[in-house]
């Protein structure tokens, strides 16, 4: 459902009415109904075998324990709407945990509001993870990816200031990332030989030392580990041309060390139809790669382009799981 006061509603019902035309896999949202009224037609279903039989004549709506207390104001937060944000997360979540869907599409949320609300995690991503974990019994490292405008960007860091950035980056965490990248490629993107590449932290990407020691110290080492384990990923490779070389077919995927020096090359290639993708999880969870978005929310000109993209990319990446399954 993702926040009932932001883009979510009427970008999930554009999905919807567009749903022909696109060749969209069949989806149904975990919500209050309410949310949709003026905006398309819905049907309340008790579970997803439903499904088929609703989808081509209404969105299908698999609807909270509980309705909201009041009716969303789109464009305003409301903080009491976060245990109806966490009850959809979790439900969506623990369907896919248990087989019944093939992948969970997360509309935005605003942490502020669950953060007012008593909310432990960083974001969606670290929850999504967290209900993982729980459920498999093992410690799950999440890897935020942005795929949109021919690229695959991983990212080694994520919502942390620039300045602790070097602080946060481990050789063994690089490692850990490239065994979870390769992987990806393999079972979800069905790229059987992945070629990889690590972005510099520094310009130039260190120029052998003279602008920083962190590619010496720490991102080369984890590259050559991996490249042992039998991974083609490059050492480190400038910031300001490795893009162009994945673009062009050199990398099939780039993980970058820092939130904004990965972002910034998916959103100017592709500012609304780029889609983020967490890797490492058991499930399938993609996600638009905007926010909320309220203030298009109270004008009504949301535009659904990233959720149709991640509904895509969800869709295709269960296909190419399915083919990877023994």
């Amino acid at each position: 459902m993702g926040d009932p006061c932001g883009c979510g509603p009427q970008i999930t019902a554009k999905a919807w009415l567009a749903r022909g035309a696109l060749g969209l896999s069949p989806f149904f949202v975990v919500a209050d109904p309410r949310i949709f009224d003026g905006l398309c037609e819905t049907r309340l279903i008790e579970s997803p075998a439903q499904v088929p039989d609703v989808y081509e004549t209404a969105l299908p709506v698999l609807p909270l324990t509980a309705p909201l207390a009041t009716s969303p104001v789109l464009g305003i937060p409301n903080q009491r709407f976060a245990p109806a944000i966490i009850e959809s997360i979790e439900t969506a979540t623990h369907l896919a945990l248990n087989g019944v869907v093939a992948g969970v599409v997360t509309n935005p949320i605003s942490k502020a509001v669950l953060y007012a609300a008593g909310f432990k995690h960083p974001g969606h991503t670290e929850y999504v993870a967290s209900l993982c974990a729980e459920k498999s019994g093992t410690e799950i490292t999440p890897i935020m990816m942005l795929v949109g405008g021919g690229l695959r960007v991983a990212l080694a860091t994520i919502h942390i200031p620039l300045m602790q950035v070097a602080n946060h980056l481990s050789t063994d965490r690089l490692i850990r990332i490239g065994k979870i990248v390769a992987d990806a490629m393999l079972t979800d993107f069905g790229i059987t030989t992945p070629r990889l590449a690590f972005t510099g932290l520094n310009p130039h990407a260190g120029e052998d030392g003279t602008i920083g020691r962190e590619e010496i110290d720490i991102i080369n080492p984890a590259a050559e580990s991996l490249r042992q384990h039998g991974i083609d990923m490059s050492d480190a490779r400038p910031g300001d041309t490795v893009f162009h070389e994945a673009l062009h077919g050199r990398y099939d995927a780039v993980i970058a060390m820092s939130h904004d020096q990965g972002l910034i090359p998916v959103k100017t290639l592709d500012m609304w139809g780029g889609v983020n993708t967490t890797l490492g999880l058991p499930i399938i969870r993609t996600s638009p790669d905007h926010g909320t978005a309220y203030d298009a929310a109270a004008t009504g000109s949301a535009r659904a382009d990233s959720l149709i993209a991640a509904l895509k990319l969800a869709s295709q990446m269960a296909a190419n799981r399915a083919k990877a399954m023994p």
